[in-house]
């Protein structure tokens, strides 16, 4: 159960947009949430599993580095991918109005006011 900050502020994007660039309001975002968001809107499952499976098929056939290779990188790249999820969010946020509605209505980015 989340528990609403009473102290959040509603604005509407171009308000947001200009009270961030003067420092007058503090954006938090829920990471885990970030890398979900990101996840799905990126469809990574789907692009992650294809560069595995090329990976294992590169390693069984006797390219066993390069295979090796990929696999790391399909490893590690969707990690990569979600860790900088926030930074991700809040940049599209301040450029894009639909994703700001989006995460406030999520409940993915809150404002509050700088104290």
């Amino acid at each position: 159960m989340r528990v609403l900050n009473p102290f959040a502020l509603t604005l509407t994007h171009a308000e947001f947009r200009d009270a961030f660039n003067a420092g007058k309001i503090s954006v938090q975002v829920d990471p885990a949430a970030a890398a979900k968001y990101l996840s799905a809107r990126l469809l990574l499952p789907f692009v992650m599993l294809p560069v595995l499976g090329v990976g294992v098929a590169l390693a069984l056939s006797g390219w066993i580095w390069t295979g090796l290779a990929v696999l790391t990188i399909g490893i590690v790249a969707p990690r990569l991918i979600k860790r900088s999820a926030p930074h991700f969010v809040l940049t599209h946020a301040l450029e894009d109005k639909g994703v700001y509605e989006e995460a406030t209505r999520t409940n993915l980015l809150r404002v509050t006011p700088v104290t």
